[in-house]
């Protein structure tokens, strides 16, 4: 029986051409036991298993280059697989993120598949939209807001990009990264007319809150306790008492401004698929309550 093997008789035993072994030879691979009187390469029969062992790695499509670091002991073998797993995982998320993107183009009206076309654009490497989003919602808060209540704020405004996207989803997620550049949206939750921004926030969360039931309940915008909460937080806010005629102004300046974060948190809630209503969801509620309140007043007089 033989001690050694030639290369030829190698590559015949792991079923491989000769060139292919060279290559792993020539990289480090390979143990070689020395050479033949000839110059030939000899390889003990350890090369063998080394060999399947590469095999069975470069079948997986393991790069050639992690494979030599787990042969040289530099990178563990559960880290390859760890690394190449996470890979994977984002590659997929990728491809089916791709797929819902372009299922929402496809089968769709001209001008509406432009218009689609531009908006999805914007958010074609999902890491730097929902960068964008982060981004965005760190310049709207104003810096003054604790941060309790910046995360609280956050933490139901800023949506993870969907796990699983379907065409709307990925449409939802792309006009909220497209409101999130409005000027009227920006300049609303800057409260740029207020000085006590943090006192005032907490107030509208507060107001917030004691709504959301309401909402949750489906009812219409209306005059509620959370509505006189809302009022009075934003009479509060620019230093003036919460008259009616206060309360006429305000619901004149949030008629034009309304429409863009409740757009924002509809979408909000197809990204997450949840029914819930947000904080968000129960802001617009009491402003729209403001507003209906208002014109109501307006139709008596």
């Amino acid at each position: 029986m033989q001690d050694t093997w030639s290369i030829g008789e190698l590559a015949a035993r792991a079923g491989l051409s000769v060139k292919t072994v060279r290559y792993y030879s020539d990289v480090g691979l390979l143990p070689l036991a020395g050479r033949s009187q000839g110059g030939h390469r000899r390889y003990l029969p350890e090369a063998l298993e080394q060999l399947r062992f590469i095999r069975h790695l470069r079948a997986l499509n393991l790069p050639i280059e992690s494979i030599i670091k787990v042969a040289d002991g530099e990178l563990p073998l559960d880290d390859l697989l760890a690394e190449q797993l996470s890979d994977t995982r984002t590659r997929l998320g990728e491809l089916r993120w791709r797929e819902a993107v372009l299922r929402a183009l496809d089968d769709c009206p001209g001008a509406k598949r432009l218009r689609r076309l531009r908006l999805l654009a914007r958010v074609h490497s999902l890491p730097q939209a929902a960068a964008d989003i982060s981004r965005a919602w760190g310049h709207i808060v104003p810096a003054s807001v604790p941060r309790r209540l910046t995360e609280a704020i956050t933490a139901q405004s800023i949506p993870e990009p969907p796990s699983a996207p379907t065409p709307e989803t990925v449409l939802a997620y792309a006009e909220l990264h497209a409101l999130v550049t409005e000027p009227q949206f920006l300049l609303y939750w800057a409260a740029p007319y207020v000085d006590d921004k943090a006192s005032l926030y907490a107030e509208l969360l507060d107001a917030s809150e004691q709504a959301t039931p309401i909402v949750a309940a489906g009812l219409p915008p209306q005059r509620c306790s959370a509505l006189s909460t809302f009022a009075s937080a934003c009479a509060r806010g620019r230093g003036t008492e919460d008259t009616p005629a206060y309360r006429a102004s305000i619901a004149a300046e949030f008629r034009t401004t309304v429409p863009v974060f409740r757009k924002y948190w509809q979408h909000l809630s197809v990204v997450t698929a949840s029914s819930e209503p947000t904080l968000g969801a129960s802001h617009s509620w009491l402003v729209e309550a403001l507003i209906t309140e208002s014109l109501t007043a307006a139709d008596g007089d």
